[in-house]
């Protein structure tokens, strides 16, 4: 067969120039407005439209809802692919939060009954957004030296638990409510000056890890936390993620760039399918490091003595 197509459900928040330079299939998840207007494609989006949609959602959250794609989207993806003469290999957002890897998985039976010559590979990127899309770029790199979809499958299986977040999110409401975080008790809401640091637990959730007073401190503490838990940081791809924080995103871009001189540091837009998801006030960095520990021990301990040195 012909070099093996890699698909990822739209959670992963790469951009058209993405998916046409790494050689992407998207399977876009749907969102319903409070209008009951339901949307999957955004080929139109903006900065205005960004804004609107962040300070829309921030007025009324409870009347947007999700949806991942559903069987049937995922096997006309799949099947398009093989009628092309290529396996695939699909990469989902976490199960731990959506239904998408069982949708992916019952597809994949489903093109099977009719293609069993065909070779799919489902794997679970147990992350969401611009952390699922990190998996999903790494894999087409590996792919790109000339790799197998078996070894492409098995390195991302691999891999994944090093892929970390590390940033800050200004409201905590969104994702505690819709269940990307973890003890969220003790950091809900709105905490005034306050920025939570937020890293991916070992099931790939969201769990804060420590709390800074001011912007100022909080980029010098996830500097320092991203160069005690970056491997190679030369010889990346570094993305930012950021839901209506370009300017913190911009900030936070070049201080990488200047500090660590990375391949590059690509600033991601949260669209709509996470955003409904996360809210307003994410900015964050997602890169490959050290495997994350169970309960997050380490890195809790790390960020604190990080903290505590910035006085």
């Amino acid at each position: 067969m012909n070099k093996f197509a890699i698909v990822a459900d739209s959670s992963c928040d790469i951009n058209s120039e993405l998916k046409q330079k790494y050689d992407i299939v998207t399977v876009n998840g749907h969102v319903v407005y409070p209008d009951k207007t339901e949307i999957n494609e955004y080929p139109d989006w903006s900065n205005e439209k960004r804004e609107k949609f962040y300070k829309e959602l921030g007025k009324d959250p409870d009347s947007y809802a999700t949806a991942p794609p559903n069987v049937e989207e995922f096997a006309a993806a799949f099947e398009k692919c093989v009628e092309n003469g290529q396996d695939v290999l699909a990469i989902t957002i976490s199960g731990g939060i959506s239904g998408a890897v069982g949708f992916a998985q019952q597809a994949k039976k489903q093109v099977l009954e009719k293609h069993p010559d065909a070779k799919i590979e489902v794997v679970d990127s147990l992350r969401f957004s611009a952390g699922h899309g990190l998996i999903v770029i790494l894999a087409a790199l590996y792919r790109a030296e000339g790799h197998s979809i078996g070894e492409t499958a098995a390195y991302i299986e691999a891999n994944k638990n090093r892929v970390h977040q590390c940033g800050w999110l200004d409201d905590l409401s969104f994702v505690a409510k819709k269940g990307r975080l973890t003890q969220s008790k003790a950091f809900f809401g709105k905490l005034a000056g306050i920025k939570p640091i937020g890293e991916f637990d070992y099931n790939g959730l969201t769990t804060v890890i420590g709390k800074v007073k001011g912007a100022k401190k909080a980029y010098a503490v996830l500097l320092d936390y991203l160069e005690n838990t970056v491997e190679d940081p030369s010889d990346q791809i570094i993305f930012i993620a950021q839901t209506n924080r370009l300017a913190q995103a911009e900030q936070y871009k070049q201080m990488i760039l200047e500090r660590f001189k990375p391949k590059d540091v690509i600033i991601i837009d949260v669209l709509p399918f996470c955003g409904v998801n996360i809210g307003p006030g994410l900015m964050a960095a997602y890169y490959v490091g050290k495997p994350i520990s169970k309960g997050l021990e380490t890195e809790k301990a790390l960020i604190q003595k990080l903290i505590d040195a910035q006085g």
